[in-house]
C-alpha cells in the first residue's frame, strides 16, 4: 500500500485545513486508515482513525475539532481540522492498518507526512 498525504500549510489560529491521503496498491475498502502527527521535539502521536465501515477514533485533544472521513470510491481518507491551535503545529502522517487502533506500531504502511503550521 502506498500513501500520499497532502493539504498541509500555514494557517492562523482558529482557521481550518483539510488533509487528504490517497492510497494505492492495496484493498483500500478493507483497510483501517489513521492520522498521526509529530510536533517539534515530541514523539509521534495518534490523532484519528477510521475503519472500512466508518467506525472512528479520535484523540481527546482534537475530538471536538477534527473529523476523519473516507471515500472508498476514491481510495482517499480525509482529516478536516477546524478551530486550529498553535499546538496543532506538526507534521501529519497518514497510515494504514488492518486493525482499528490508536497504537502506532499496529500501522503497517505510512505516507511521507505533510506539514501543518498554525500561527498565533
Amino acid at each position: 500500500v502506498q500513501l500520499q498525504a497532502s493539504g498541509g500549510g500555514l494557517v492562523q489560529a482558529g482557521g481550518s485545513l483539510r488533509l487528504s491521503c490517497a492510497a494505492s496498491g492495496g484493498t483500500f475498502s478493507r483497510t483501517v486508515m489513521g492520522w498521526f502527527r509529530r510536533a517539534p521535539g515530541k514523539e509521534r502521536e495518534f490523532v484519528a482513525a477510521i475503519s472500512w465501515r466508518g467506525d472512528t477514533r479520535h484523540t481527546d485533544s482534537v475530538r471536538s475539532r477534527f473529523t476523519i472521513s473516507r471515500d472508498n470510491a476514491k481510495n482517499t481518507v480525509y482529516l478536516q481540522m477546524n478551530n486550529l491551535k498553535p499546538e496543532d503545529t506538526a507534521v501529519y502522517y497518514c497510515a494504514a492498518s488492518y486493525i482499528l487502533s490508536t497504537v502506532e506500531s499496529q500501522y503497517n504502511y505510512w505516507g511521507q507526512g505533510t506539514q501543518v503550521t498554525v500561527s498565533s
